[in-house]
């Protein structure tokens, strides 16, 4: 580990690269996520205002129910739509300036939410709730293949885990904003919900100085002066000829192929397990249980005897939780290897919650269940972080060649998008049905996750696209096919033809 914290250590602009990208890129995604448990009931009283003084009309509980709903989920939509639209402007004009331009949408959400209340219309809210999906969907796809394409080959699963540590990161700070000493107030609600404006001031301030990403600039643009001033800047003076042959290399690979789109993408038969293990990790990801265990985090601290208005502050706990284990995965993913932690996080995940479900139903039996409650909810949270957390976001950027990472991210993003959405509409309807049995559910894809990686994904740590490649190839090869011919086609650069 010691090593590639030296190595990580001697390219600070990849360093700052890390913290600028991060701030206004995925941060914006967790923060967004978390923000508005606090200012709610605010929220909700301002739409009954809202009604009141324009149309006369005092709106029940279920009316009120009905448009906040529709306020916390409207961020998903945007999502899907940045989401979609990510891939196409990436493949354009670049990632660097996708991102930057990006920002502008994060603060005209940011000026509707701080002038909402003013004004007394929470459709201002709504609106900026969109652009602030938008915003997210846009920035976790550019956020992460920039940082990958950045990085050198052996540091790219290290730098890959801060993408899923400033989500953790975002989603720590709303719940810390939130409490009633800091914003979680009456009046200062609305600098809460716009705190994403300054995030996207601060990265469009600082976001100019660092270079366009060297692959982008090589396997799109192909200037390849411009990729050695790139990688000079990020990597200093060090020899980066290795994996400059590496990206020409991959360059002959695809020469004269342009990039694809989502639907050349699920039609190629020959990146179709790259296809397939996208679908599953991504999909396991929004229903691997996460936001469940978060849904029953309060339920278990006021079983645990936590009064009712200390428990955000014990919610906090979860977040921090998050945070340290995401910077743990950071220090042992290029020794552990991904596919070890991923597999690891999957099966531990679903022992936690078979014990979590077994403690939830004897916790009125047992005076001291409910802590063991708390325990496992903090040991399932670590498994989450230090597994699936960090590993499965940077995903496409690996197992993709250039002209088919943005249509892979586009995808990859509609997936996580889409779960988050269905798992906002159907989770509740879960929860009166099943209660906390839901968590076998999760189970099932915890569990099914976990296996699928074991037996049908290579090892991707310090791999190029077409490595990884070729390890598929061999790990899925037809039985009737000998060893001979598919050495061959490695040689005979097989991939050529796939790309």
């Amino acid at each position: 580990m010691s090593q590639y914290l030296s190595l990580l250590l001697d390219c600070p602009v990849v360093i700052a690269a890390i913290f600028i990208t991060g701030i206004g890129g995925t941060f914006q995604y967790g923060f967004s996520v978390s923000v508005l448990t606090s200012p709610s009931e605010f929220i909700k009283e301002l739409v009954n205002q809202t009604c009141l003084q324009r149309y006369g009309v005092s709106l029940d509980k279920g009316q009120v129910s009905l448009i906040w709903s529709f306020i916390v989920s409207i961020f998903c939509i945007g999502g899907l739509l940045g989401a979609l639209m990510a891939g196409p402007l990436m493949s354009k004009y670049g990632r660097k300036q996708c991102l930057l331009f990006n920002n502008f949408t994060a603060i005209s959400g940011a000026l509707l939410m701080l002038l909402s209340q003013k004004a007394l219309s929470f459709e201002m809210i709504m609106v900026g709730r969109l652009l602030y999906g938008i915003n997210a969907g846009v920035s976790l796809s550019a956020h992460t293949m920039y940082l990958v394409e950045c990085a050198p080959k052996k540091l790219r699963g290290m730098v890959g885990v801060t993408i899923s540590t400033f989500v953790s990161f975002g989603k720590f700070s709303g719940q810390l904003l939130g409490i009633s000493e800091l914003l979680g107030t009456e009046q200062n609600w609305p600098w809460l919900l716009g705190f994403n404006g300054f995030t996207a001031l601060l990265q469009l301030a600082t976001l100019p100085f660092l270079p366009e990403s060297p692959s982008f600039l090589l396997l799109n643009r192909g200037d390849r002066e411009a990729c050695d001033k790139a990688l000079k800047r990020l990597w200093g003076n060090k020899d980066y000829t290795w994996e400059v042959d590496e990206m020409m290399k991959e360059k002959a690979a695809i020469q004269g192929v342009r990039n694809h789109s989502v639907m050349e993408l699920i039609q190629n038969k020959n990146i179709r397990w790259q296809l397939i293990t996208i679908l599953v990790t991504f999909i396991g990801l929004q229903l691997c249980g996460i936001n469940a265990v978060y849904f029953y985090s309060f339920e278990v601290f006021r079983a645990a005897g936590i009064e009712e208005g200390q428990l955000r502050y014990a919610a906090l706990g979860t977040g921090l939780c998050e945070v340290v284990t995401s910077i743990f995965c950071f220090m042992i993913i290029e020794s552990t290897g991904k596919k070890v932690l991923l597999f690891r996080g999957y099966m531990a995940m679903s022992v936690t919650l078979v014990l979590l479900t077994i403690t939830l139903f004897l916790k009125t039996c047992i005076s001291w269940m409910p802590y063991c409650s708390m325990l496992l909810l903090f040991l399932f949270i670590f498994c989450f972080a230090s597994g699936p957390s960090g590993i499965i976001a940077p995903l496409p950027g690996e197992l993709f060649t250039q002209p088919f990472k943005s249509a892979a991210y586009t995808l990859a993003c509609t997936l996580n998008w889409t779960g988050l959405f269905l798992l906002g509409m159907l989770f509740p309807v879960l929860v009166e049905h099943m209660s906390y049995f839901c968590f076998l559910i999760f189970l099932f894809f915890c569990t099914g996750c976990g296996l699928f990686v074991w037996f049908n994904v290579p090892e991707t740590r310090h791999k190029t696209a077409l490595e990884i490649a070729a390890d598929f190839d061999k790990m899925h090869r037809k039985s009737g096919e000998s060893k001979k011919q598919s050495t061959e086609q490695d040689l005979n650069g097989s991939h050529q033809t796939r790309f």
